[in-house]
Parts: C-alpha cells; sequence; structure tokens
C-alpha cells in the first residue's frame, strides 16, 4: 500500500486509506484534507509530484486544481455582495457599462456566477495564448451577444466564469480578483492557494500528467460537451499548456488556481461555517447562506448533463463543491459544518472521472463518530 504523510484524527482513518488507495489504483500523486466545524482532522499526502516518480510528494506541493478555482473566486464575489458593494440581483451593466452591448442589458449579476449568462465561450475563434491577455478577452465577452436569453438556461462557463467575475471585482475594487483573493482570502486565512503563480513557486508545482496511453497534447473536454466548432477554443487545452510557464503567470481565474487540499479546504470551510475560521470571519452567516440558492436545475447545453447549479457551485443533494479536470475535488456540505478537498497531478481515466468522491465519500464514518 502507498505510503500516506501527514496526520488525520483516527476517527478519519479512512480517509488516508482511501487515498492510499488511489494512489494503489493509478493516481500519481494526491492530497486529501478534511475540516470540521473549521478544525482540520485530516491533512495527509502521498504519492510524487512528477511522472517520473523521482520526487516525492511534499507537504507544501501545490498543483493547478483547474477547475475547483472556481468556487475560490466565488468566495470573492460573494464577500464583496456581504459588504453591500455588488448586488447579485443588478444588471451586470451597473457596474460595467459597455457589458450591455448586443442585448446583454437583462444579464444579472447571478447570472455570470450560475452559468446562465449564455458566454459560455467567445464568439470569434480564439487560443489558449489569447488567454494571457486577460482584458482583451474580457472586453470581447462584453463585446458579444448571449447564446441564450439569460437566465432561461444554462451551459457551462468553463473559462470565461473567470473573467466575468473578475472583472466585476476589478470594477468595484481597483484590483484583480488575484490580488483581491490574495488580499482578503487567502491573506487572512493563511491559505497557500494563489489564482497566478510567482515564479518563486515554481519549484513546489506538480505538473498535470495526462491519463494513461495519453500524452501532454491531451486536451482538456467535459462529459457530452457539445461546443460547436468556431465557438470554443481552437485546439482546447492541453496538459502541456497548463504545464507552461506562461499559464503559470497568467490571470485565468476559473482555471489556473494553484494550491494543495488543506488551502482549498481551509477557504471553503469558511462557507461551511457561516464566514468564520480560526478567530477569522470573512462572511456574515447570511452571506454564506446566499451561496446556497439554488440558480438552475435541468440540461446543461453545455454538458449536456443534469445540473444544478447555486451562486458558483454545483449542488447535489445538500453537498455544494466543485471538480476539476485534473482530478481534484472540492465539497461543501454546511448543515455538517464539514469541507473536504482531494487535489492530484493526474487526470482520471475517462471511465473514471470522479475518482475523487471516493475521498469525500471515507469521510462520513469519522462525521458519524465525531457528532456521536
Amino acid at each position: 500500500m502507498a505510503e500516506i504523510q501527514g496526520w488525520y484524527d483516527d476517527l478519519f482513518a479512512e480517509v488516508p486509506a482511501a487515498l492510499a488507495t488511489l494512489l494503489d489504483g493509478g493516481d500519481t500523486g494526491g492530497a486529501a484534507a478534511v475540516l470540521v466545524d473549521g478544525e482540520p482532522v485530516v491533512d495527509v499526502w502521498g504519492g510524487y509530484a512528477d511522472a517520473g516518480r523521482t520526487r516525492p510528494w511534499q507537504r507544501d506541493t501545490i498543483v493547478n486544481v483547474w477547475s475547483v478555482s472556481k468556487p475560490m473566486i466565488a468566495v470573492c464575489g460573494l464577500l464583496l455582495a456581504d459588504r453591500g458593494e455588488l448586488d447579485l440581483d443588478a444588471p451586470v451593466a451597473r457596474y460595467w457599462p459597455s457589458f450591455a452591448a448586443a442585448g446583454k442589458e437583462g444579464v444579472l449579476v447571478r447570472h455570470l456566477f450560475a452559468h446562465t449568462a449564455g458566454l459560455p465561450d467567445w464568439d470569434v475563434p480564439m487560443t489558449v495564448q489569447d488567454l494571457y491577455d486577460g482584458p482583451a478577452v474580457t472586453e470581447r465577452l462584453a463585446a458579444q451577444a448571449p447564446a441564450w436569453e439569460p437566465g432561461t438556461a444554462a451551459g457551462y462557463h468553463s473559462v470565461t466564469q473567470g473573467f466575468l467575475i473578475g472583472e466585476l471585482v476589478r470594477r468595484i475594487t481597483g484590483r484583480t480578483v488575484g490580488d483581491f483573493f490574495a488580499e482578503e482570502v487567502a491573506g487572512p486565512l493563511g491559505a497557500d492557494f494563489h489564482l497566478s503563480l510567482s515564479a518563486e513557486d515554481d519549484h513546489r508545482v506538480a505538473p498535470t500528467i495526462p491519463p494513461s496511453a495519453q500524452t501532454e497534447d491531451h486536451v482538456a473536454s467535459a462529459p457530452g460537451r457539445n461546443a460547436q466548432p468556431g465557438t470554443a477554443l481552437a485546439g482546447g487545452i492541453r496538459v502541456r499548456d497548463g504545464n507552461s510557464v506562461a499559464w503559470r503567470r497568467a490571470l485565468i481565474p476559473a482555471a489556473s488556481g494553484f494550491g494543495n487540499a488543506r488551502s482549498v479546504a481551509l477557504v471553503q470551510s469558511v462557507m461551511a461555517c457561516g464566514g468564520v475560521v480560526g478567530g477569522v470571519r470573512l462572511l456574515s452567516p447570511a452571506g454564506c447562506a446566499r451561496a446556497w440558492e439554488e440558480q438552475f436545475h435541468g440540461e446543461d447545453r453545455v454538458l449536456g448533463l443534469r445540473m444544478r447549479y447555486t451562486l458558483g457551485y454545483s449542488k447535489i443533494g445538500d453537498t455544494y463543491g466543485f471538480a476539476g479536470w485534473g482530478g481534484s475535488i472540492v465539497m461543501v456540505e454546511p448543515t455538517s459544518r464539514l469541507a473536504v478537498a482531494y487535489v492530484t497531478n493526474r487526470i482520471p481515466e475517462p471511465h473514471d472521472a470522479y475518482r475523487g468522491l471516493e475521498i469525500v465519500m471515507s469521510v462520513y464514518d469519522g462525521l458519524k463518530g465525531l457528532r456521536a
């Protein structure tokens, strides 16, 4: 069995066991963390940070968590809403006047958080390199027409969501969403999570590893994705793109977050615990509760799957969270004041896309014992 480092409450011994099983089953490296009532009960890691299995995964190893970045930027928007600086029911154009172009006067702020704004992709040919110029691609979104009547349908805004929410944060605060997150969220909490990465942290990164039999030209995709040619990124986002220095330095808020399980679970524990963790209050209880209001329930036009979206999260039963292309996952359960995160560097095989749920499910016996 794979050797697991770190520590855990004995009630939660199933979590490191599940991590070892994933590593034995093909994952190269990864980490898992669990917080209950804002207190850590699991912080474990194991495996390797590189495909050649020469660099052991360390306590401070970080990895691109891809779309697990989305609930992290959602916290930024929810924080501003809680402060009264952002009205979730207001038109986006109140804060961003040029956004009203091409019939988007009725797009509300909440539509950006719930993938219902009708802007799941750009309507002009785009490349990954274009994403590195955040202001330019954001203005392209402001100029284009929505693909459907905003608020009437959902379609996964896989990359665009981060630029849209990020622009609201910038216009309200004068700071990029990356800087705002660092100063207002990660900094106060002491969370080792970054929406773009500086050179001094490069040595800690575990590069993304493609599935077996694939190369670094393997392209990001989602189950049932049906974006039409010419509307999505030309050539898609490849593993080699995500592993490049240019990607790490860029601010691509919905997809270029780097962190470890500890940091992801810590930030999301704020949402699980009514806005405060470790004596640091970021939001009010009402501000957190707003995040769980369901905005859409039905078939996602992009994913081709039935989805439930709240303000920044996908919903399954009484849990809220997000999974990333690379296999990372975060889950929040406010009723249990629980936050669970799993991060990994190997993209799952197609038949095992949600294997991180094994980490989530392994938590519940310990939770029952803790509450007994």
